[in-house]
């Protein structure tokens, strides 16, 4: 069988690849398909972000501070800075008494092009608001607030915050604390080092538990598809694809997870070399390869609708196609 990998054609040859490791399980953690090294740790970077969401809602503070679902799908967002964005996460801190000024993530470049681009055209003075990760920060901040905890160094490993958010997520991935590696993300807070297949089981969990508070983040981030990426993200145009059917979210440097409850699955998706591009062509093709086995069949019909994320063309400067970016090779069931 030829391992599962991403290719990039340039006239008849096969220019470069690159190699794919994927973990799909269901609720009891059995393996059902595979490629590459499934038990293959990684970082899940942004691809946590629902379980470090979950506390706010089952330690009282959603309720508290009468969050609704607006607030917790631009928790758990890497949000494309967008206006819409913007604005809900002013709406979210107002609403928990969080200030920019207390928010430890720092700006960068919008993931939008058309925001950064309009961001540099218009000289304009970015602030932690403009992270991608400015909703799970004023997370993190109101539930430190809620819980009576020091701000100060809210982002920290050792912090109260963080010791709590590290439970939820050894909850749901069925891991140990010490199973789990810490390290510091891009957005200077805690990220966390774990085998694919718990990454894979949490997200099986994530779309099928009976949780009351885990359905209720469920139907905010999958009601609010358009705040947990933007506008042409993948993230956003596959669950509108499949409305409440899937929920798909990026991680970094080649990280994706999704689960899909009408299969009981959850699945996570590593690109060795970390390529973003590559990495969105591998996950419509793995929830491509799990439809063609157990459907629903108008679903897969659905996805050639996604052909610029699944099987872009590679373009020279005259914009002519002179090759395609493709998946190879099958999952092992």
């Amino acid at each position: 069988m030829t391992p599962f990998r991403i290719e990039a054609t340039r006239g008849t040859l096969v220019e470069s690849a690159h190699e794919v490791s994927v973990a799909v399980v269901d609720v009891s953690g059995a393996l059902v398909a595979q490629a590459g090294d499934p038990a293959q740790v990684t970082f899940w970077r942004s691809a946590a972000k629902p379980f470090q969401a979950l506390p706010l809602l089952q330690d009282g503070a959603a309720d508290r501070f009468g969050l609704d679902d607006e607030d917790l799908a631009i928790a758990t967002s890497s949000h494309s800075s967008e206006p819409f964005h913007l604005a809900a996460v002013d709406r979210f801190m107002a609403k928990t008494g969080v200030t920019e000024a207390e928010l430890a993530c720092g700006p960068h470049p919008p993931l939008s092009p058309d925001v950064a681009q309009q961001v540099v055209r218009e000289g304009t003075t970015m602030t932690p608001r403009w992270s991608n990760c400015s909703g799970k920060h004023t997370g993190m901040v109101a539930l430190t607030r809620h819980h009576g905890w020091p701000v100060e160094h809210y982002h920290r490993s050792g912090h109260p915050t963080q010791e709590r958010l590290l439970a939820e997520i050894c909850r749901w991935t069925s891991l140990r604390p010490e199973q789990v590696t810490q390290a510091v993300d891009g957005c200077t807070t805690v990220c966390y080092g774990l085998p694919l297949a718990a990454m894979a089981l949490s997200y099986a969990r994530l779309g099928t538990d009976p949780d009351p508070d885990l359905r209720r983040l469920w139907g905010a981030m999958t009601a609010r598809p358009d705040l947990i990426a933007g506008t042409r993200r993948l993230c956003t145009d596959l669950m509108r694809l499949w409305p409440g059917g899937i929920f798909a979210k990026v991680g970094a440097d080649g990280v994706y997870s999704a689960a899909i409850p009408s299969l009981g699955l959850g699945l996570a998706i590593k690109v060795q070399d970390g390529d973003g591009r590559a990495v969105s062509i591998a996950l419509v093709a793995v929830v491509r390869q799990l439809l063609e086995r157990s459907g629903p069949a108008a679903v897969l019909d659905r996805l050639d609708a996604l052909a610029d994320y699944g099987a872009p063309v590679v373009r020279n400067t005259r914009g002519e196609t002179v090759g395609h970016l493709r998946a190879a090779g099958r999952l092992a069931f």
